[in-house]
């Protein structure tokens, strides 16, 4: 079984969907605690923009659980400095930062109780929650 298989040609991550329980809500939380902008495809707003992936809404799939589905972890520029930024926002904060390896991790919760991570490259002059 030497044969070459042909490539498959994924480029990137396009769209990631979370569930929802109620949308009017969870696209306020995206769009006023957040700040996103909403993602387009011709008219019709399908979900907001987290950096160059969509982030879909789903309102007629299971409701969120404890356990991640999917897992989401947003690239950030500093984790300690978006988890200030986070509370400021009043949004919950389900794990705090702390190093893991090289990086920086933590995770907050959405409107609907989706659990988002977040994390960056942790600096070794820095403590985890910038203090």
């Amino acid at each position: 079984m030497n044969e070459v298989l042909p490539p498959l040609g994924i480029q990137r991550v396009k769209v990631v969907a979370v569930s929802v329980t109620n949308l009017d809500r969870a696209n306020r939380f995206y769009k006023e605690k957040m700040g996103l902008e909403p993602a387009f495809e011709g008219t019709e707003q399908v979900g907001w923009w987290l950096g160059q992936v969509i982030l879909m809404l789903k309102p007629d799939w299971a409701a969120p659980t404890d356990t991640p589905n999917p897992r989401v972890t947003l690239a950030t520029e500093h984790a300690p400095a978006t988890q200030d930024a986070l509370r400021q926002r009043g949004i919950t904060i389900a794990n705090e930062v702390q190093v893991y390896g090289d990086f920086y991790v933590g995770s907050f919760l959405d409107s609907e109780g989706n659990k988002l991570w977040f994390c960056s490259p942790a600096t070794a002059s820095e403590p985890p929650h910038g203090t």
